[in-house]
């Protein structure tokens, strides 16, 4: 029997985006603050590396196999349970650093266990949404979670700086792990619709097969996820030498700051504008949104003037923050709820294997050609690629579904995976 239909409660949607900034902002503090503790320690680039790796590889092995546990569970149990073991994680480490016994071994144990909690609650997100949020509603709270990202891009960093001036390095720690803690407590509270149960005939392969089926036949989200990957690669590039370009020509660390703080504007003001802008074919706005990133590319070839880079980058990032929005909002009306995660997870994946692709290839291509080169390259490279993808029909014709005043309801049902069969094959909405 399927679950009554009852009002959206305000208070729900509240205490997800409370949660999911708090964990947001944990998220963003995180690199800032290993860095600099491992500096301190141990005055070792190499360990900075390794340390960091250890993070990323769990979390491109376990993605695909996070999305099928949170297609089977209840998504804000899993986010609880991440969000709690990435604040164990931070609370260990912070413990050591006052002790004074920080090993980097340690170090990158824990920061392995993070990356798998990582791996496991990252699927989570857009379950939640659909689970707790008015369909109506969806492409306002993706905005609203889009400019949480940001400004915790944004604050996380200076928060860091300003507490481990003030309270040292392992207090800081503890004070991230207070915040994954009250993020994964406001995340596990959410109400939702118990899963409906599972076919005997289900397993973990049939899961992980059913999940890449999905994202198989729908043209229209493997061939942006490519776009994804190329905007993701030269991201990296971006990233590695933008800094070196600034400070070494554009006249020091204060450019760079003000060039990247530019961008994280642009996104927050781009999440903010894309569920007030009247797009109806949403996957064009993300097509462009991606393409605008060549443009800080070949700003910082030539170079530019600080302020001409500050606004190629506020505009890539502006693009940015409406892709996102509007990615997400796409995704959750034209999956099935019950493989959503899934496809959450290819996705996640791509972008987390193809950014340190693009920080670890930048420099040493750079050096065997030019700097510009190779910003020269990425810019046509992702302003190809995506401007590309509206050759497909899929990509041009993709409505911007808009609920009716009556839709949806808190908390929602999932269909069983026979039943979602069925609707596929006689819904006009269903993508193919």
């Amino acid at each position: 029997m399927s679950t009554p239909v009852t009002t959206a409660v305000p208070a729900t949607i509240r205490r997800l985006l409370v949660g999911r900034s708090l964990s947001l902002l944990g998220t963003a503090m995180i690199p800032t603050a290993l860095i600099l503790a491992i500096i301190e320690a141990t005055d070792s680039g190499t360990a900075v590396g390794v340390v960091l790796a250890c993070e990323l590889i769990p979390q491109l092995l376990l993605l695909p196999i996070g999305g099928v546990i949170a297609d089977r569970l209840r998504p804000q149990r899993l986010a609880f349970a991440a969000d709690v073991v990435r604040g164990l994680v931070q609370l260990a480490i912070g413990v050591e650093l006052l002790l004074g016994s920080m090993q980097i071994l340690h170090l990158a144990i824990l920061s392995a266990i993070a990356g798998a909690a990582i791996a496991i609650g990252t699927p989570t997100m857009s379950p939640l949404v659909i689970a707790t949020v008015p369909e109506r509603d969806r492409l306002r709270v993706n905005g609203q979670l889009g400019m949480a990202r940001g400004l915790a891009l944004v604050v996380g960093p200076g928060v860091v700086g300003l507490l481990i001036v003030t309270v040292g390095a392992g207090w800081l720690f503890v004070v991230i792990a207070a915040v994954f803690f009250a993020g994964g407590a406001l995340l596990g509270g959410l109400r939702t619709a118990a899963r409906p149960a599972r076919s005997k005939e289900a397993t973990f392969v049939r899961d992980l097969v059913e999940g890449w089926t999905e994202v198989r036949k729908r043209r229209w989200f493997w061939t942006n996820l490519l776009g994804h990957g190329v905007s993701n690669l030269t991201a990296g590039i971006f990233m590695t030498l933008g800094p070196l370009i600034a400070i070494r020509v554009l006249g020091g660390e204060i450019s760079w700051v003000i060039i990247y703080q530019c961008g994280m504007v642009g996104m927050i003001i781009g999440s903010f504008l894309a569920p007030r802008l009247p797009i109806a074919r949403p996957l064009i706005a993300t097509s462009l949104g991606g393409a605008v990133f060549a443009l800080p590319l070949a700003a910082f070839a030539i170079p530019g003037p600080v302020w001409l880079n500050a606004a190629a980058y506020f505009v890539a990032m502006l693009g940015l923050g409406i892709l996102n929005t509007l990615w997400q909002t796409v995704m959750q009306q034209q999956f099935p709820p019950q493989t959503l995660a899934r496809a959450d997870s290819y996705d996640a994946l791509l972008s987390f294997a193809a950014r340190p692709l693009g920080l670890a290839l930048a420099a040493p291509v750079a050096m065997m050609t030019s700097e510009s080169t190779v910003l020269i390259f990425a810019a046509v490279l992702v302003g190809g690629f995506n401007v590309a993808l509206l050759a497909l029909p899929d990509v041009r014709r993709m409505p911007l579904r808009s609920a009716p005043e009556t839709a949806v309801a808190v908390p929602v049902e999932m269909p069983t995976t026979a039943q979602a069969t069925d609707t596929e094959k006689t819904s006009p909405r269903s993508s193919a």
